[in-house]
């Protein structure tokens, strides 16, 4: 399979998170469909348990266990590959992890029935996010075994619609959060390999964002905890439900000041066959003043994105609502801006 040329080149562990209302799972739902083309299988994950990739893709609810919902992005040339989907919760996880490590799920169901999770999770709440992240890591190793004896990735890419920017340090840094309960024993273990995958270079954490105010500083605090931690890398900045400004620079700026000719507004309502009453011309002044100086707080906030040194990606308004037809056009943008 050829490379192809995107800035995550080699990354397989797509982390998603944003703050909520900006379109996380939307986000990652179409990172998943541009990134499983030319026959590449993806695994578009959800850790929060909200049944939002069902939705997303207009599927029924979501066990336990990868189902396909979707296919690629496909070019003339290419085939798009399959994306699965897969609802992880901790109880599930803590069930297969007994089975894979100690043969032990129907003992492990009895203690699930008898509320043993909650309790664990209660004394020692980094063993749930353990769990959930332990599962993305186990689907970015897992190889499949190819007709001639050789092994191969199951999955090309990984895409983990995670929790909001506000707690993402504390999710991914799942082995500082068991320090103090298991400094050694399958536990421990288990952390640091999982802990190995989130902190290797084939894993970086996408920040979606808006453009206003408080979805933009929480996009900032959360690059800047990924780099206090260390190890943990971030990823692109992906700018959604972006709006184009129809107005050059000098009359944006004529406007945001509301220094508009009226008269002159008048007189090109009246060439296009509209009201031209001065009432008209003043009322779409003011609401022209209104949008042109939130375009320029728009500016303003994208270069603070731009100036943390990112990559940075614009997504287009979607109207009507989303659906696949939606989630597709965001996919060709992101492919056309090397973010998969």
């Amino acid at each position: 399979m050829t490379t192809r040329d995107t800035d995550w080149d080699g990354v397989r562990l797509h982390v998603v998170t944003g703050k909520g209302g900006t379109g996380k799972t939307t986000v990652a739902g179409a990172l998943a469909l541009a990134l499983a083309a030319r026959g590449r299988r993806v695994l578009l994950m959800e850790v929060e348990g909200r049944q939002g990739i069902a939705q997303l893709f207009d599927v029924p609810p979501l066990p336990y266990a990868e189902r396909k919902v979707a296919v690629g992005l496909g070019t003339a040339a290419d085939e798009g590959g399959d994306v699965f989907a897969l609802v992880a919760d901790p109880e599930s996880a803590l069930l297969e992890y007994l089975e894979m490590f100690y043969n032990l799920r129907h003992a492990g169901t009895a203690l699930t029935k008898l509320g043993v999770m909650d309790f664990a999770t209660t004394i020692a709440p980094g063993l749930r996010d353990v769990l959930l992240t332990g599962k993305a890591a186990e689907a970015v190793r897992r190889k499949n075994v190819r007709n001639d004896g050789s092994r191969g990735r199951h999955y090309g890419a990984v895409v983990m619609d995670a929790p909001a920017t506000g707690r993402i340090g504390r999710f991914l840094n799942v082995s500082a959060e068991l320090s103090d309960l298991a400094r050694v024993g399958p536990v421990r273990g288990h952390a640091d390999t999982v802990q190995s995958v989130i902190s290797s270079p084939e894993t970086v954490v996408h920040f979606v964002t808006v453009l206003e105010e408080m979805p933009v500083q929480e996009t900032l605090d959360g690059i800047a905890e990924l780099r206090a931690l260390g190890g943990i890398r971030a990823g692109g900045i992906i700018v959604n439900m972006a709006r184009p400004v129809e107005l050059p620079a000098n009359q944006l700026e004529a406007a945001a000041d509301g220094q508009l000719d009226t008269d002159q507004l008048a007189l090109e309502l009246k060439a296009a066959g509209l009201d031209d009453s001065p009432s008209l011309a003043v009322a779409l002044a003011a609401e022209l003043s209104d949008q042109a100086r939130t375009a320029l707080a728009q500016r303003a906030l994208e270069q603070r994105l731009r100036a943390e040194g990112q990559p940075c990606y614009e997504l287009p308004w979607v109207t009507g609502g989303m659906d696949l037809a939606g989630l597709y056009r965001l996919a060709v943008a992101l492919r056309e801006q090397r973010a998969a």
